[in-house]
């Protein structure tokens, strides 16, 4: 038996390894509510198949193999079918918007009063009037822009993504009352033609477009 589990927890943990590889750095660095649920069954799953002397080692690997490949094609429907990623993935809310609290999004996300200045206050922010933006972001952290935030730079200016590989964000341009026709007329200003040549492009009333290309 000894010799069995053995076997199962270092196939197990190769197996493991490949998978984190597979999948990449970006699911280490911020873990959505769909990659939590990911990693608890596959642990879980692992668990059961070690000591359970009926699960041989290849159910293992063939457990681990099938829930990778149907997280994979979850990630590629949610990457190409726009509607999807804020049900599958989340995405940001704003807690505070131009120095106002949202209550709707605040009770929407069941977060307190008090909650949110706890998450504030690990952040170095000791008084909500401080700060002009305050985003929950589709891994639970929290994302703040300061009010005395020089402008000078990024760094003090709420941006939009509005093009992420190749796709125009129309939610994100809703959010901020713009339109696609809007988008594709600023890009064309830019020299930007083909939306599909475009990986990367985000945008702010005070400083406009920021366009990174495939090229």
């Amino acid at each position: 038996m000894i010799t069995a589990i053995t076997i199962k927890i270092i196939a197990g943990f190769i197996a493991l390894m490949v998978v984190i590889r597979f999948i990449g750095k970006k699911e280490l660095a911020e873990v959505t509510p769909f990659d939590f649920v990911f990693i608890v069954i596959l642990g879980g799953t692992l668990e059961e198949g070690v000591y359970d002397e009926k699960v041989r080692v290849w159910d293992v690997l063939y457990t681990i193999g099938l829930w990778t490949a149907l997280y994979l094609l979850t990630d590629f429907l949610v990457r190409n079918f726009e509607r999807l990623r804020p049900i599958i993935k989340g995405e940001p809310s704003f807690l505070v918007n131009n120095g106002l609290l949202d209550i709707n999004e605040l009770k929407k996300n069941k977060i307190e009063s008090e909650q949110l200045r706890s998450l504030l206050r690990m952040q170095g922010v000791f008084s909500i009037s401080e700060v002009k933006y305050v985003l929950l972001e589709p891994g639970g952290q929290i994302s703040i822009l300061k009010k005395n935030s020089s402008d000078e730079d990024t760094g003090g200016v709420l941006t939009h993504l509005l093009i992420d590989e190749g796709q125009i964000e129309e939610r994100i341009l809703a959010q901020i009352g713009k339109d696609k026709q809007w988008i594709i007329h600023q890009l064309k200003e830019e020299g930007y033609e083909d939306i599909k040549k475009i990986y990367y492009a985000e945008w702010s009333e005070e400083n406009g477009l920021y366009v990174q290309t495939y090229d």
